[in-house]
């Protein structure tokens, strides 16, 4: 990982951010070549999904946003990984993580020499499977508790909590709080999408890959709005478009040359489903870390769409004209 960092910076693609004072975890800027790169994937990106296709406007929401938006999202409750601290060097890892990560170990059967233990695997020597902190080997970890990952700062010069807010985690809402304004003046009919592509912010614990999962970083997101009423090839609609975005976003990828054998569609288990999810499938790619997300397409239901209309008391429905009624569209989320 070290030659890549180092290659990326002479090449001026990416530096460490702040590096004359020391860096920042996890914070990287992109220089003249990464910028140039990286805004060719978002033009692309654009360009296919957006400027292309007569189904799809864009927007570019506020970062900062009322902090009820949050609650209603479920984001304040629900917005969190589990987390432990060692007692003895302080440091403070994801438990939900801690069995893929290789682990430290002083082992008594060699009077007390260190050891890095392969993830998931015992001692050679002792037998010992992990139990103490994966980094230093010597504190015992404390029980998991759960960590908000949103960051928190203050609009105005008062910092109290009246002036609370946040630093979105995501996108989406932005989209979402928008929804009757991008349908009454475009005059849209389902089924559309809304796309969008800006900075969003997590205070996660960060694996250390370099540029792979930061605390801020830039999302490329669609909303894609279709009437639950409907059917298509006898399935429910949206059940029909999750489909087929899987199977769009498949080919993109492909259309840009990375190979088949190094993407995969990993379907999520009902335990790890987030609280809004009907469906989840993420596409993975073959990194040389090992397998892990490009992206994720989720079927969201109305779960969004209901949470901001019952906290904000608006209507956000969509006039059905073949069924005289008002439905709330469910969303699919590529």
């Amino acid at each position: 990982m070290e030659l890549i960092v180092s290659l990326c910076k002479r090449r001026g693609f990416i530096f460490q951010s702040s590096e004359i004072y020391g860096g920042l975890g996890s914070c990287w800027d992109y220089g003249p070549l990464g910028v140039e790169l990286k805004n060719n994937v978002k033009r692309a990106w654009w360009r296919d999904n957006v400027q292309l296709r007569p189904d799809m406007v864009g927007l570019d929401a506020s970062i900062l946003m009322h902090p009820r938006v949050w609650k209603a999202s479920g984001h304040l409750d629900h917005f969190t990984d589990p987390m432990v601290d060692c007692r003895a060097c302080q440091r403070r890892f994801r438990a939900d993580t801690l069995d893929d990560a290789p682990w430290v170990h002083y082992c008594p059967a060699t009077k007390g020499n260190k050891f890095e233990v392969p993830a998931g695997e015992p001692c050679l020597h002792c037998g010992a499977r992990r139990t103490l902190c994966p980094a230093c080997g010597k504190g015992e970890l404390t029980e998991p508790r759960q960590f908000n990952l949103m960051f928190k700062t203050f609009m105005g010069p008062v910092e109290d909590e009246a002036a609370v807010t946040y630093l979105r985690p995501e996108t989406a809402q932005g989209i979402f709080v928008n929804f009757d304004n991008v349908l009454q003046s475009m005059r849209l009919k389902l089924p559309f999408g809304v796309a969008q592509i800006g900075k969003s912010f997590r205070n996660e614990i960060t694996p250390g890959n370099f540029i792979f999962r930061t605390r801020e970083f830039e999302q490329m997101e669609i909303e894609y709005f279709v009437n639950p009423n409907d059917t298509i090839g006898g399935r429910p609609a949206d059940e029909a478009w999750h489909e087929r975005w899987i199977e769009d976003r498949l080919a993109w990828y492909r259309r840009y040359g990375l190979r088949p054998e190094n993407l995969r569609l990993r379907e999520h288990e009902k335990d790890e489903l987030a609280h809004y999810a009907k469906r989840t499938a993420d596409i993975e790619y073959h990194f040389p870390i090992g397998w892990s997300e490009l992206e994720g397409i989720a079927n969201r239901t109305d779960y969004d769409l209901k949470q901001h209309a019952e906290w904000s008391g608006k209507s956000l429905t969509y006039f059905d004209e073949e069924r005289k009624t008002h439905v709330v569209p469910y969303v699919i989320e590529p």
